[in-house]
């Protein structure tokens, strides 16, 4: 073993650092809109949906299925882009390490 290179205690500060930044990505938030602004969701950078917002005005009992897509697309790209969010913040850390079998669920 090279003198100075204890591959535990790497692992081990990665994985603190990586703690360190799922805590940091719960506390950050995505918007995503649909309908011009009609349906709003909100993530945050754990994939959580924190809250969705539907004006009023786009609420039709005779088109149910209208509000239906429009919540549909704005969760999945809420999503989408909370997922893209926390990628880079994974990747920042991992300074663009591309490890064979590291999988960090949730996230990719």
């Amino acid at each position: 073993m090279v003198k100075g290179f204890n591959p535990m205690q790497q692992v081990k500060a990665l994985q603190e650092k990586m703690a360190k930044v799922q805590d940091e990505l719960a506390a950050k938030r995505v918007e995503s809109t649909a309908g011009g602004g009609m349906v709003t969701a909100v993530f945050n950078g754990r994939q959580e949906l924190l809250s969705l917002k539907i004006d009023p005005q786009v609420v039709d009992p005779q088109d149910v299925e209208m509000l239906q897509d429009l919540v549909v697309a704005a969760v999945n790209d809420g999503l989408r882009r909370s997922q893209e969010m926390a990628a880079g913040e994974m990747s920042r850390l991992a300074g663009g390490l591309n490890i064979p079998g590291l999988k960090i669920p949730g996230l990719f």
